[in-house]
């Protein structure tokens, strides 16, 4: 069978040598000899431009990674002469500014000026991979120390262009705040074998592999459009080598997460899907605490004629009821009527520990046990834990998001608050304050026995780097209460989730996720939403499939009781940043 595996991937090296390379390399290099090449480029970028946005939600072309990046790299290595730098940054901008307006056209339900902004920044990264493409790592140029045509120097320029990505991946999650979505390893996230490979070095270290193959595949058949050598064959046999690798790997990984002793969690997920204009919710107060209670009551009601489906916990999403949580400095705490009155009437169902987001205001305790709002006081974005005995335990978000919870520079630059009020839709009222904690929450399950929950609020389940903070030794759960209805019904959500089920495969943990018009799901640690026993989707959709619904879900989770501690948690993006800084420094020692 491996023989003819292996006579297989000869006939298609020398199919690729007879069609491709002869047709399609030499029409382009004819092209762009005839002084065609700047058109040429261009669409080139284009094409790698609108692949690269087809990887991720709505689009199911998850397949196209291992094609994406090659017109771009035709292109970029095609440059030469002066100035290339220059050209190989602009022809990289433009295609990472493209890619970016399509893949985050979302952005403008809030704001189209915000789109153009943001994907002007994030082509900058694309720009600076062009730059050195083009240049520095230009294979297609004579390099006496690399010796690029032998199989050396393919492996060399695959690795170099491949670490640079991904550590440029790695930069942007943290310039300014950060802001890493859809990092290409991210296209994997429907792929579940090839996805495991991100416990390693993250999804950022994930997009290597894609990076590396296609530069292997594209230099490989260059080099047999040159003349008989078994050079290319070699380079294109290592690739897939590399690739079927990573699959044996995950598919390892997969077996060995299913052999753990677990403990189960049943958590019910309710979703309202509350309309909104931007930040403005389009329910009265009312309606809002209203739903809450009936759309709860509901499903807990139907959840007593089995006692074995009880849930341990119910979660509802960020800044799911509209009062607010007043807390002191001595830990006193209260809370808005409407909000006692709703959490009062549906307890009556039964105990669980209740699990949600809301606003936190810093208060003061007066002699006689009464709390006021600090003025000026500080304000937070929690998620908040309340078991049936009373008590609370509340985590401040960390990552907030500029422009939608923080204004940077807002008292010095009034023009900035009024942006704000005029995308927004409402006052601005103040930036929320960062949370300072990285402990765990200790939440206990209906038997007794507790766990330790990783708490996220919005898009801060899409930061590896501050996740991993929270691992701990013993059984944990990370859970993310969220509301993207911000963007209505686009494919904001849907890509926050794909790019959300990695940190359950980069921490093995697994995963709950509870939201408002967004993606409510359990995900187990090899980023699945089957159920455990049924293999069913634990997902809240309606009968077309669409998560844009009102509904509820029993979620249920086997928690590992000894989870390992993944190379990622122990390293972070380390891993992939050393890579960078090697791939850029061994040029100057000529390997």
């Amino acid at each position: 069978m491996l023989a003819a595996w292996l006579q297989g991937v000869k006939r298609a090296v020398a199919w690729c040598r007879g069609f491709w390379v002869d047709d399609w390399i030499g029409v382009a290099d004819a092209a762009l000899m005839a002084g065609r090449g700047i058109v040429i480029r261009l669409m080139a970028a284009l094409v790698s431009a609108g692949l690269v946005a087809l990887l991720f939600p709505p689009f199911p072309c998850g397949v196209l990674v291992w094609i994406a990046l090659v017109p771009l790299l035709a292109a970029l290595w095609s440059i030469d002469g002066e100035h290339a730098v220059r050209r190989g940054f602009l022809l990289g901008w433009l295609a990472g500014v493209v890619t970016f307006l399509i893949q985050l056209r979302w952005v403008a339900v809030v704001s189209p000026l915000g789109l153009v902004v943001l994907a002007s920044y994030l082509g900058l990264y694309w720009g600076v991979f062009g730059a050195y493409a083009s240049t520095w790592g230009n294979p297609w140029k004579p390099h006496a120390d690399l010796g690029h045509a032998s199989l050396r120097g393919m492996m060399v320029t695959g690795f170099r262009h491949a670490a640079l990505w991904s550590g440029l991946e790695v930069l942007r999650g943290w310039v300014f705040t950060g802001f890493g979505w859809n990092a290409l390893g991210v296209a994997f996230h429907d792929s579940r074998v090839l996805a495991q490979s991100a416990d390693l070095l993250g999804v950022a270290g994930l997009s290597m592999l894609p990076v590396f193959v296609q530069s292997v595949w594209l230099q490989s058949a260059r080099r047999a459009r040159c003349g008989p050598s078994r050079v290319p064959g070699a380079a294109f046999l290592i690739a897939v080598a590399l690739v079927a690798a990573a699959a044996g790997y995950g598919g390892f990984r997969i077996a060995a997460e299913g052999r753990r002793e677990t403990q189960r969690l049943k958590t019910l997920l309710v979703q309202i899907n509350i309309p909104q204009e931007a930040a403005r919710q389009l329910w009265t107060a009312e309606e809002v605490h209203m739903a809450y209670e009936d759309e709860t009551l509901r499903a807990l009601d139907a959840l007593k004629r089995d006692p074995r489906s009880w849930p341990d916990w119910v979660m509802w999403p960020e800044s799911a009821l509209t009062g607010r949580i007043l807390r002191a400095a001595d830990g006193t705490w209260g809370a808005w009527r409407e909000n006692d009155e709703t959490i009062a009437r549906v307890r009556t169902a039964g105990e669980f520990h209740l699990i949600y987001g809301i606003n936190e205001l810093e208060a003061e305790s007066s002699a006689d046990g009464m709390l006021t709002v600090r003025e000026p006081g500080r304000a937070w974005n929690s998620l908040a834990v309340m078991p049936p005995e009373g008590g609370l335990q509340t985590y401040r978000k960390h990552h907030l998001v500029v422009f939608g919870e923080t204004i940077p520079f807002v008292d010095s630059v009034p023009l900035l608050k009024r942006i704000y009020e005029q995308q927004a839709g409402v006052a601005y009222g103040g930036s929320f304050t960062p949370g300072e904690s990285f402990d765990p929450l200790v939440v206990a399950t209906a038997d007794g026995r507790s766990l330790a929950a990783i708490p996220t609020v919005c898009f801060e389940d899409t930061v590896p780097r501050l996740v991993r903070k929270f691992v701990r030794r013993g059984p944990q759960v990370m859970i993310n209460v969220t509301n993207d209805g911000w963007f209505k019904e686009s494919a904001a959500a849907a890509q926050h989730f794909a790019n959300a089920r990695f940190r359950a495969i980069e921490l093995r943990r697994p995963m709950l996720r509870c939201a408002n018009n967004g993606v409510s799901a359990a995900v187990d640690p090899t980023g699945s939403t089957a159920h455990p026993d049924t293999g069913v989707p634990q997902v809240i959709t309606d009968a077309a499939g669409s998560h844009f619904t009102r509904g509820s879900l029993l979620a249920e989770l086997d928690i590992p009781l000894d989870p390992p501690t993944t190379l990622y948690a122990m390293i972070g993006d380390w891993g992939v940043a050393v890579l960078a800084f090697i791939a850029l420094v061994g040029r100057r020692r000529g390997w």
